[in-house]
């Protein structure tokens, strides 16, 4: 196979030269620090095969946070003509709508300093971990329908969490199109019992702190301030999404051969969005998206439940909002210009995060004037980052930034690398409080199984994708 050599553009961007059957050339966002890693793994070559798919817009895109995934790198980000173009479910995950949650408290660290460990293990206690955790929420047949339909807002209907919750998430917690005639027996299956659950691997809840503030006018229209406690979640779809994603991907490597597409990689399996498969699978992922966006919320108000008894405070007091909600492995039908001519596209995004800038319709009414709130978490003692989107991202990226620092370490490497080390004892020294239900989970999710966030978030930043607005510091995480 050709071997991919990148040529730099500038000092955030390497372009994949369109070489052999790419209809399109490939852009990643990388910095000098970061391109290295590149060489490390087969996702630059992901970059290039993705280009070859139908009906892709301007470029095959990869955001800094790239690293090798099914099909599509993840941190890849690909749009697709809706007449001659193709949707793929390697292009949105396995984890359908896998996302991010901040919400943010009246609370400063000197309120909670002393109580960090008690209201982790109450949290601990509360939030079901771990592979095939179960929540307290059961669905009969017809709430499940509901679920998957509307996603967040049956949440809050059904009494987690207020309507204020649907204002700050991203399409209002509710993706249209779903169809639960489009998802199999076995996804629903999967899906009864997981409601409300946080899962493993790369989940997480965190308690976090803000410790810097970089944009005092983006800060204050999100409600954050210096010393504030806040709380981020990440977690996605559960067993649901990833057997839709499953499901899909099998029917599509079997019909492959009808659409008459030539893929590099059989990992790219897709069909034609214009295809009543490409529909159903939309409908189904659609399904996916909005249980995960249900599944959220209910942690959300689990997390507010905790908070409150755990430190024997009134709601008023505590003051839990949702700051906002984004999702990073989705496929949507958005507006963008396309050589002067304003067009719809389906935007895969896949480990990526949509960065929309001030002014756009999308965009909560009461951040309009700053821009779409952008989330990007690390690893376990790195914390986070809140951004802002920026108009150059519309320009370049279909509306995008990364979601994350982005592995540098399979979880078998991490796990190897860990042996003999106390994860939890090296992040308590670090001030960072761990609870896991297993000590696999800290080695996989180690540190230094990702890349640094601070590099990572530069280059969103110096590439003017996203702007900075706050950092995170993590002073407390749980995960199954």
């Amino acid at each position: 196979m050709q071997e991919i050599k990148l040529e730099k553009l500038d000092d955030n961007r390497w372009l994949v030269p369109q070489t052999g059957a790419m209809r399109v050339p490939g852009i990643i966002y990388a910095s000098v620090k970061t391109s290295g890693l590149l060489a490390k793994d087969e996702s630059a070559r992901q970059v290039a095969n993705v280009a070859h798919l139908p009906g892709i817009v301007n470029f095959s895109l990869a955001m800094p946070d790239i690293h090798w995934g099914y099909g599509f790198p993840i941190g890849g980000v690909a749009a697709f003509d809706l007449e001659t173009g193709i949707i793929s479910p390697g292009g949105v995950g396995y984890d359908i709508n896998c996302g991010c949650r901040l919400m943010a408290t009246q609370l400063t660290l000197d309120d909670v300093r002393d109580r960090v460990q008690d209201l982790t293990a109450a949290l601990y206690r509360r939030i079901p971990t771990g592979v095939g955790s179960t929540g307290y929420v059961r669905l009969s047949g017809k709430d499940q329908k509901k679920v998957l339909e509307e996603g967040a807002r049956w949440a809050v209907r059904a009494g987690f969490g207020s309507a204020q919750d649907l204002e700050t998430t991203e399409d209002g917690g509710c993706l249209g199109g779903a169809d639960p005639e489009q998802v199999s027996a076995r996804a629903l299956e999967r899906g009864r019992e997981q409601l409300g659950t946080l899962g493993s691997g790369n989940h997480f809840l965190e308690i976090e702190v803000v410790q810097e503030i970089f944009d005092e006018q983006a800060a204050a229209a999100f409600g954050l301030g210096k010393g504030q406690i806040v709380v981020m979640v990440h977690t996605g779809s559960r067993g649901l999404g990833y057997q839709i994603c499953d499901d899909y991907l099998a029917l599509m490597v079997k019909h492959q051969s009808e659409t008459g597409i030539v893929l590099p990689d059989r990992q790219l399996a897709c069909t034609y969005l214009s295809s009543q498969r490409g529909k159903n699978y939309l409908a189904a992922m659609a399904c996916g998206a909005n249980y995960a966006w249900a599944n959220r919320q209910i942690l959300m108000h689990l997390t507010r439940e905790v908070f409150e008894k755990a430190l024997k405070i009134a709601p008023r007091e505590l003051g839990m909002r949702l700051v906002y909600d984004v999702c990073h492995n989705i496929a949507k039908i958005e507006s963008f210009r396309v050589a002067g001519v304003e067009k719809k596209l389906c935007v895969h995004r896949k480990g990526a995060t949509r960065a929309y800038p001030a002014g756009h319709e999308a965009v909560p009414a009461r951040y309009r004037s700053v821009g779409q709130p952008v989330l990007i978490p690390g690893d376990m003692g790195a914390g986070s980052y809140v951004l802002v989107g920026r108009e150059k991202a519309m320009n370049e990226t279909f509306g995008s930034a990364c979601h994350g620092a982005g592995r540098v370490m399979s979880r078998s490497q991490a796990i190897k690398s860990s042996r003999g080390r106390s994860i939890s004892r090296e992040l308590a020294d670090r001030g960072v409080l761990v609870m896991a239900g297993s000590k696999g989970t800290l080695g996989e999710e180690m540190p230094e199984a990702y890349k640094n966030l601070n590099d990572v978030v530069d280059v969103v930043h110096d590439a003017g994708i996203a702007q900075k607005v706050a950092k995170l510091k993590s002073i407390a995480c749980i995960k199954g």
